[in-house]
This record gives structure tokens, C-alpha cells and sequence, in this order.
């Protein structure tokens, strides 16, 4: 076995956070230019007129500054508060005050914090109880090479395809030290993870992406059955598929390591797949306390009885995980596993470890609803309409919607808005509607994938135990090479149906 020791690493990661006087003065220098920009364009537009293409600013900004400094929760902050800038200067505080209470009461992010602080905690008492141990170690005996551990990987994210939060913390809690024992990298498991995430749960019919866009058709008018168009759809969600192959091919060995991703796994190979600056990590995983066998039994059951009472109510991600909750402290506790104080305090550290990405998703929504009010999916859409042909419109669907997605961070939330605009131009122009609701999905995963603060690929990260931008700097190379085949494959098929 290609057991490897860890080894001090020989320099910082190349990711790592920068604190030197240098990078100190840089980054005044450019918060100084930024303040400059946003100040010049708030006081040259004209009240109440559409701000145009002035709405693509704060994105612009989040991505520059995320680049510039490698950090992804201080990138979005600055984003949106510069959107404030420019949307309200007159009541800055009270605009960001309403905004952000606003993002606070939102459904969604009390959803997403009590299933994310629930998962976190879920896995913790696993790891608390030596059951992820037990389940390493059993799969450990299957998995004896290191492309057997990627492969083996890449399966376990596709068959827990009922949600991708789920398949992004489950998926690396099962392993990540297995991966670790055989030298890959964890940038390579967040992109493994992340590929089988959101790209493999738009390919399912019983997935809570199918059921929520399934909704949005019937209500943005495009048919009387949304899951039937939605179920006709997945042959042409052409990004799903091609992210689904990358990732088989980069876990067999065929697909080589391109540009970032070389760099982690040069130092993985070295000894140190965990890369300098990691988030923190979980508890550690105690001993086994029972056989083997029982192990995995108590690894096993839990995470069956959350995909099966998900699936129950209705892909309801949150009953699930309350009901696998409940049933692993009774599970463990009658096994006396562990004591009762032991499980409390494990579920409050997985709430405690979920917090970083949490207010990254929180943030993210502030940006989202600084975005909607200056209007930037409407002036995208609008921008791109005239040069629209029935050939080159699924083409343009995916491409413009990728990059509205990536750019918020919302691979839902966008397309209450846009689906409502491209639909009845797809039915005007006579268009396939599969294949437009295919380029839709296909854009809506792509930004999930892709973007850095998406809430899957935060989790994804999160849930392998690197920073947000570590994983979405190595794995860019992938993700622009599956959008570039995607949107070829899109125009492909626009002329070849429309002829």
C-alpha cells in the first residue's frame, strides 16, 4: 500500500493567506482605487434612471478582490457594501440595516443554517463515535490503490444524489482520509466532490434541484407538468453530464493535472495533502468502540435513514436530517457507545464548524439582493435578447446565465427572475423547450460548480478541509474546460434542431 508519512512542508502553500507589509499596502492601494470607482459612479448617475451596466460593478469587484487576496468572505462584503454604495447613497446604513435584517428572515438562510448546522453536526457525532473510522477503515480494505480511492470517490458522490449539501459533507466525511492515506490532495477531493454535487443532482428526477425547478416551469408558464419537461430535459443538461465525465477521467488518471491543481498534488505526493491555511477541521475521529462490522452498521443506517426520510418528505433535506439526528443519538446511545453529553457537545461543534461558510452564504445573499435591485439579471437578458436567433439561443442561455450565476453566487435564486424572461422568448422564437430548460440547468450547475462562493462549493471545501479559494482556483481549469464543451455542445444542437 502507498502508505505515505506526513512531512513538513518545505514553503507556504501557494494559496495560503498573505500577511506580510507588502500585501498589506497592496491591498489599501486597491481598496483606495475601489472606493475611487465607486465613488466616481455614484455621483455621475443620474437618480432614477436604470443603472445599466453599472449593475455588473459589485461582481466585478467581488472578483477582483477575491483574486487579489485569497479571501473569499471580505471579497463578497466589500462587493456588496460598494453596491450600496452606488444603489443608496443617501441612506447607506439604513439600506445596508433593512438588507441585511431582510437576508436574515430570508426562509432560505434559516434553511440552510439549521440543515447545514444539523449536517455538521450529524457528522460530528459519527466521527465522535468511531464510525467514520470504522467505515474508512472497511472501505479501506475494497480501495487498495489510489485511483481506486478517486474512482471509489466519484461513485459515492453519484449515488448520494438526493442533495448536493449533503453529497458535499457526507461524501468527503467517508473519505477524506482514505484519500489522505494515499497521497491525494484535498484540493482534488473538493473537486471530485464538487463535480458530483450539483452537476449530478440536476441529472435525477428524485433530487431537491428537480423538485424546486420543477416548480419554476410550472409557475414561469412554461407547462402545465414541470417535472414532465423537466424529466425530458436531463438528456440535454449537457453540463451535468460533461462535469460527471471530467471527473471520472481526472480519477482514473486520463485527464492530467492542470495548472493550481499540479501544484497541491506535487505537495500532497510530498506528504501534506491537507494544504497551509485549511479551515477548521471537525473534531478528529475517535477509535473504532465496536467490531468492525457494527462500525459500518452504525456508519451505514444513519446515512441511509437520511436519504430514506429525505426522500419521505417529499426531498425535504431538513426533516430528513432532523429524523437522522434523533435516530443516531438513540442508535449510539443504545449501544452506549458514546454518553449523551459526548453527542450534545459533538452536534454543537458541527455547528461551530459551520459557521465560516454559513456567513460566506449569508453574505453571498446580501450581494444577490444588492444585484436584483440594481438589476443585472434583467440588463444581461435584455443586452443579449436582440441578437438572438432559435440556432444560437440555447448557446446564449447557458452562456449568459453561467456567468450571472457565477458572478452571484445563486444558482436558484436567479432564475425566479430570468426563467419567467427566457422562457416566453424560447416559446416566441419556437425553440425547443428541453433544450432551453437543459441550457438553464446546465448554466445553474455550472455556477453552483464554479463559483467560489456558491453555497455548494463552500460546503464542498468546507466539507474536505480547504479554504474556498483553494478549491476554486484548482479546480477552474476543469470547470471552464466542461462550460467551454458545454456551450459547443449547445450550439451543436441549436442548428441541428432548428434545421
Amino acid at each position: 500500500m502507498n502508505q505515505v508519512s506526513p512531512v513538513p512542508p518545505a514553503s507556504p502553500h501557494p494559496f495560503a493567506p498573505s500577511v506580510s507589509a507588502r500585501g498589506k499596502g497592496r491591498s489599501i492601494a486597491m481598496f483606495g482605487v475601489i472606493l475611487a470607482l465607486v465613488l466616481g459612479i455614484t455621483f455621475t448617475h443620474e437618480a432614477g434612471t436604470p443603472f445599466g451596466w453599472i449593475s455588473l460593478v459589485p461582481s466585478l469587484i467581488v472578483l477582483v478582490v477575491a483574486i487579489a487576496t485569497h479571501r473569499t468572505l471580505e471579497a463578497l462584503a466589500i462587493g456588496a457594501l460598494a453596491g450600496l454604495l452606488i444603489l443608496q447613497p443617501d441612506d447607506y446604513i439604513g439600506e445596508l440595516a433593512d438588507i441585511s435584517l431582510g437576508v436574515m428572515m430570508n426562509e432560505t438562510i434559516a434553511w440552510l443554517i439549521l440543515v447545514c448546522g444539523l449536517m455538521g453536526g450529524f457528522i460530528a457525532m459519527m466521527e465522535k463515535s468511531g464510525c467514520t473510522l470504522s467505515f474508512s477503515n472497511m472501505i479501506g480494505r475494497l480501495l487498495k490503490t489510489r485511483r481506486q480511492s478517486l474512482i471509489g470517490t466519484v461513485i459515492l458522490g453519484i449515488l448520494i444524489f438526493i442533495d448536493d449539501y449533503l453529497n458535499a459533507l457526507a461524501t468527503p466525511a467517508a473519505m477524506k482520509r482514505l484519500t489522505d492515506r494515499f497521497g491525494v490532495s484535498r484540493e482534488k477531493l473538493a473537486y471530485i466532490v464538487d463535480s458530483t454535487a450539483a452537476p449530478i443532482c440536476i441529472l435525477v428526477p428524485l433530487s431537491t434541484w428537480a423538485v424546486y425547478f420543477s416548480q419554476l416551469l410550472e409557475e414561469g408558464g412554461a407547462t402545465e407538468s414541470g417535472m414532465s419537461l423537466y424529466i425530458q430535459a436531463i438528456p440535454y443538461m449537457l453540463y451535468g453530464w460533461i462535469a460527471m465525465a471530467l471527473a471520472m477521467l481526472v480519477a482514473i488518471g486520463l485527464m492530467p493535472d492542470i495548472g493550481p491543481m499540479k501544484a497541491a498534488e506535487r505537495r500532497a505526493k510530498a506528504g501534506q495533502p491537507i494544504p497551509d491555511g485549511a479551515p477548521e477541521p471537525l473534531p478528529e475521529a475517535e477509535a473504532p468502540k465496536s467490531s468492525p462490522w457494527i462500525g459500518l452498521m452504525n456508519f451505514v443506517l444513519p446515512m441511509a435513514v437520511l436519504i430514506g426520510a429525505s426522500a419521505w418528505f417529499e426531498i425535504d433535506l431538513l426533516k430528513g436530517v432532523i429524523v437522522a439526528t434523533l435516530f443516531t443519538i438513540l442508535l449510539y446511545l443504545a449501544q452506549r457507545l458514546v454518553s449523551f453529553s459526548s453527542l450534545m457537545d459533538a452536534v454543537m461543534d458541527g455547528f461551530r464548524t459551520m459557521m465560516l461558510p454559513l456567513a460566506i452564504v449569508a453574505v453571498g445573499f446580501v450581494l444577490r439582493e444588492v444585484n436584483d435591485q440594481l438589476g443585472m439579471t434583467t440588463f444581461m437578458i435584455e443586452s443579449l435578447t436582440p441578437y438572438l436567433t432559435p440556432a444560437i439561443l440555447p448557446a446564449i442561455v447557458f452562456v449568459s446565465m453561467a456567468v450571472v450565476v457565477f458572478a452571484t453566487g445563486s444558482s436558484w435564486g436567479v432564475f425566479v427572475i430570468s426563467i419567467p424572461i427566457v422562457i416566453p422568448i424560447a416559446l416566441h422564437m419556437d425553440a425547443s423547450l428541453p433544450l432551453i430548460v437543459g441550457a438553464l440547468l446546465s448554466a445553474s450547475s455550472f455556477g453552483s460548480h464554479a463559483c467560489f462562493f456558491s453555497d455548494s462549493s463552500v460546503l464542498s471545501s468546507q466539507g474536505c478541509g480547504v479554504q474556498p479559494m483553494q478549491h476554486a482556483l484548482t479546480q477552474l481549469p476543469y470547470t471552464l474546460i466542461g462550460a467551454l464543451l458545454t456551450t459547443l455542445g449547445f450550439l451543436l444542437m441549436g442548428f441541428w434542431i432548428a434545421g
